[in-house]
């Protein structure tokens, strides 16, 4: 048998998502900064989605 710690956000709702078009706003490509390291977000010519560090 398996024990796990109890999860503190799982009675939280979970936020409503957040479309793409908000973070790239008409670009291909976004860096975002978080905990001091630099991420790319892509979107591909085929709709897809990748974030890169």
């Amino acid at each position: 048998m398996e024990l796990r710690a109890p999860d503190a956000h799982a009675d939280a709702p979970r936020p409503a998502p957040l479309p793409s078009e908000a973070l790239l706003r008409g670009r291909r490509l976004v860096e975002i900064s978080h905990n001091g390291e630099v991420y790319r977000l892509q979107s591909t010519r085929l709709g897809k989605l990748i974030l890169t560090k």
